[in-house]
Order: structure tokens, then sequence, then C-alpha cells
């Protein structure tokens, strides 16, 4: 049986057989992570005040990286100079939006030194999605 599941506005589909839920897409292109990357802009970043530092995450992005080509960011800018480097994806692995060990999840800078952060996305098939956060909007408490 085959049954749509849709949830916060997304579709996923399910398989059912013998009582257990298979997700099929495993989220490696655009076409996959767009969606879920234009409705969960408001969290693409954070900013978190650490040890005499602000620590910029880039965490919920690189959980959605298969499907994206680039990310670049502008602190203070409105142009987004700054490449985050992405750790391939690993096609085969069953899950392979996992971050890696080896993926930085954050970029360091002087404490309070963050006003605003413009965030640029290139996705696999050459489209681009921009956003421009103030530093309140995105700051972990």
């Amino acid at each position: 049986m085959i049954k749509i599941l849709k949830t916060a506005g997304l579709a996923a589909l399910l398989i059912l057989s013998g009582g257990l839920a298979t997700a099929q897409g495993k989220f490696l292109t655009a076409a996959e992570v767009k969606p879920i990357l234009n409705a969960t802009k408001a969290n693409w970043i954070a900013v978190r005040e650490y040890d005499g530092k602000d620590l910029l995450y880039f965490t919920h992005l690189l959980s959605w990286r298969c499907g994206l080509e680039a990310v670049h960011y502008g602190i203070n800018s409105d142009v987004a100079n700054l490449a985050l480097p992405l750790v391939p994806c690993d096609e085969e692995a069953a899950r392979p939006g996992a971050v890696p060990d080896n993926q930085p999840i954050f970029a360091e800078f002087g404490l309070k030194a963050i006003y605003f952060v413009t965030i640029k996305l290139m996705y696999d098939d050459g489209t681009t999605d921009q956003m421009t956060f103030k530093r309140k909007a995105v700051q972990m408490n």
C-alpha cells in the first residue's frame, strides 16, 4: 500500500510493507531539498555567543547540503563573499545528509562582530536563493 503523508506543507512518499514505513526520497537533489529549505529559511543559520566569540552556525543548511552546489555568506554585508566548505554527500550512505565529522559547522568571529548575515545558496540545478538575517532574529540564547 502507498500512502502520501503531508507534514508542514511538504509531501513525503511512504511505502508501507509489513507494517513498516520507509521513506523513499534521500533528498540528494535541488528538486528535493529546495522546497524544504524554502519552508525553513528562518532556520538556515544561528549566531551564538560563546567563549568570548560570535559563532555562526550553518548546521541546518549542512543537513540539507545534498542538492547544494555551494553556500556563501557575508558578514555585515549584502554580498555573500565567503565560501562555506561543503563535504560532499555520500549518496550510498544510509543517511547521505548526515553531517560528517570532518564538516565544519560554524565560523568564528569577534564577540558582537556580527550585526547581520547574508546567505546565498547555489543549488545543483544552477538556481540560487539569498536571504539576509539580522543578528537578533537568529541569535541563540
